[in-house]
């Protein structure tokens, strides 16, 4: 695979910083440590930095000659709030934080980028490199848009990229239109009538009402959305009581909801309420709803796709770029600078032989790697490709 030359004589220093970031990992709008690195680095290589936008992100901006044209490269820094179970050496060292995603390895793969083209130059415009805080959940993709992302920096054109453990090292699929589902999130509280757990007969018991829900919850995909679309609903925490004997007096339940269309998305959000609190007044108790609506559909758009296909091509070969791909059912924040500006959001593959296939959230992940310069050349490539000299 033809990886750019200069980038790969310094694959060993960005495997060093991909591993400091994995030992050091920090939650949604507390990536301190991570931001100082990336704009230190940013600094180093003469590239103007902006720090502030949704708290910790930060903005990398390069300009080269006299173009007026400019893109946009945006990678995630944060980590998740769970354990690690590797035993490596650059393993987790916080507690309850890791890397499980793999945005260390973005967050590297866009510095690899920035370093090549702060050195070369070879181009003519103007990149802004957008280091985002908070993709996990806390939607600071959305907040550096409402901040004004693309005012301060404008762009053509914004793009982004993310580690695929279901694709083999060397592929990477860019496709048209939705690639990631809209994500929502839920909580149902019941209440009941509490008492003594020897007679139900004179309580109302949210457990018994909230398990009702939980089956019921799943005729939505099964029976009442178009087989042909896609819907997701899932119950995933369960939270009532105190003790053996007691029935309690009230309940709630959490969950999630990922659908691909607008039209679905309501229905979906429709028919959740609706069957929560008919469920729960069947039984004599009471349903309240709290539905947010987290990120939109992570769209891609097709004159942006074919850009970054071409880009990637030259790269890794067209024989490894996909371009057709059922979308995924996970979220992806990268969703509201889609909405802002146009762009596309490519998955690169990580799965070896040997490591980059174990799936990303999972205690034992960690990010391969051997596609730091496939990463950062398809960046490169990119850049020179969209904002050619001459």
């Amino acid at each position: 695979m033809p990886i750019n030359n200069r980038i790969a004589h310094f694959h060993d220093e960005m495997t060093a910083w991909r591993r400091d970031l994995h030992e050091n990992p920090e939650l949604g709008f507390e990536e301190k440590r991570t931001s100082d690195i990336v704009a230190a680095k940013l600094a180093e290589w003469g590239i103007s930095v902006h720090r502030g936008l949704a708290g910790t992100g930060v903005v990398g901006s390069l300009k080269i000659g006299n173009s007026d044209r400019a893109i946009g490269i945006r990678a995630d820094m944060d980590a998740l709030p769970m354990t690690e179970a590797n035993g490596f050496a650059h393993r987790s060292k916080v507690d309850g934080k890791m890397h499980a995603c793999g945005h260390d390895g973005h967050t590297t793969i866009l510095l690899g980028a920035a370093k090549y083209l702060a050195e070369t130059k070879n181009f003519d415009g103007t990149v802004h490199f957008i280091f985002q805080p908070a993709e996990e959940g806390g939607g600071g993709g959305r907040v550096m848009v409402e901040e004004g992302l693309f005012d301060k920096f404008p762009v053509d054109a914004v793009y982004g990229l993310h580690n695929d453990t279901t694709l083999a090292v060397g592929e990477v699929s860019v496709v048209a239109g939705p690639v990631q589902a809209a994500s929502d999130v839920f909580r149902i509280h019941l209440t009941g009538k509490g008492g003594h757990a020897a007679k139900p007969h004179f309580c109302v018991d949210p457990v018994l009402v909230g398990s009702h829900i939980v089956v019921a919850l799943q005729s939505i995909a099964a029976r009442r959305v178009n087989p042909l679309d896609s819907a997701v609903i899932s119950t995933t925490q369960f939270h009532a009581g105190t003790a053996s004997n007691i029935i309690p007096h009230t309940g709630w339940l959490d969950g999630t909801v990922r659908t691909l269309t607008p039209e679905v998305r309501d229905e979906v959000q429709r028919l959740l309420t609706q069957i929560a609190e008919t469920t729960a007044a069947a039984f004599g108790a009471e349903a309240r709803v709290e539905y947010k609506r987290s990120y939109p559909v992570t769209s891609n758009h097709a004159a942006e796709s074919d850009r970054a296909a071409e880009a990637a091509a030259r790269v890794l070969g067209a024989d490894k770029v996909i371009r057709e791909r059922v979308p995924s059912m996970g979220g992806e924040d990268f969703a509201f600078m889609l909405e802002a500006r146009p762009g596309c959001y490519i998955k690169l593959g990580q799965a070896g032989a040997d490591k980059g296939g174990i799936p990303v959230h999972h205690p034992s992940y960690d990010f391969n790697d051997d596609i730091l310069p496939l990463g950062a050349s398809i960046w490169s490539a990119l850049v020179e490709q969209e904002l050619p000299r001459g």
